[in-house]
């Protein structure tokens, strides 16, 4: 089996072309190529598959087996699948396993259409909660000098989130349009470099805080993300997540 690695500001990925849906995988073989000991490693897995209405199918797997949306897996899915000739111009739409999504592509730059967000909840003066495909706490801090695993663990397991999960962002402001996170994420069960669902998480957050509209500039470890959206009456709308899409390396892997 062929298979392709990429990353989106260090958060990284296992492609494989399933147009043929020759393979559909048990969440052990899953855990197994994603395992960074004795697999190829990666914080997830993505087979390209087919859609009679779409370019792709975009079907996503945690590095544990378990399914979710994964938004720089989603960028990093539009850069293969334009590798793989399937795209006839610098756009797409794709479904994934929240729905529908748009795509474009402007030089290394990759944007996703994100779905629409109704609420940003506040849990708490320094904390709330955004799903944005994924579900996602947002707490602000001062130091990001902080044992994410440690706290980020905390609430994931918490009773509140232990039956469904929940990704944990650790949100520092250095102006009201930019700011630097750390995330922990569910499914991976670790810190990872970056979360593009998290860091549209943020943004929305930050705009809750400024109610300042437009751009926000958002540095995870792995390197920076752009997020623009709409706030209307209905919550926040046309949401783009924008960064770049690397291939890193290709493969065989036996099954």
């Amino acid at each position: 089996m062929q298979f392709f690695k990429y990353h989106g500001t260090g958060n990284d990925f296992i492609m494989i072309d399933n147009r043929e849906n020759a393979w559909q995988p048990t969440a052990e073989e899953v855990a197994e190529l994603c395992d960074r000991h004795f697999g190829i490693g990666a914080d997830g897995l993505i087979l390209i598959e087919g859609d009679e209405e779409n370019e792709f199918y975009m079907n996503y797997f945690n590095s544990d087996g378990s399914q979710s949306f994964c938004g720089n897996g989603s960028r990093c899915a539009v850069a293969f699948v334009k590798s793989l000739g399937m795209l006839k111009k610098e756009e797409a739409t794709f479904r994934a396993i929240d729905g529908y999504h748009e795509a474009k592509i402007e030089g290394e730059e990759i944007s996703i259409r994100m779905s629409d967000v109704s609420e940003v909840i506040v849990r708490s003066e320094n904390e709330y909660f955004v799903n944005t495909g994924s579900p996602h706490i947002v707490r602000m801090v001062e130091d990001l000098n902080l044992h994410v695993i440690e706290l980020g663990s905390e609430i994931r397991y918490s009773q509140e989130f232990e039956k469904e999960g929940t990704n944990v962002n650790f949100l520092t402001l250095l102006n009201e349009d930019e700011a630097m996170v750390r995330t922990y994420e569910r499914g991976v069960e670790g810190e990872t470099l970056s979360c593009g669902t998290g860091v549209t998480a943020c943004a929305l957050v930050m705009h809750q805080l400024s109610n300042n509209d437009g751009q926000k500039e958002i540095h995870a470890l792995g390197g920076d993300l752009i997020v623009r959206f709409e706030k209307t009456s209905k919550g926040y709308e046309n949401i783009w997540l924008c960064g770049p899409a690397q291939l890193v390396y290709k493969g065989e892997w036996t099954l």
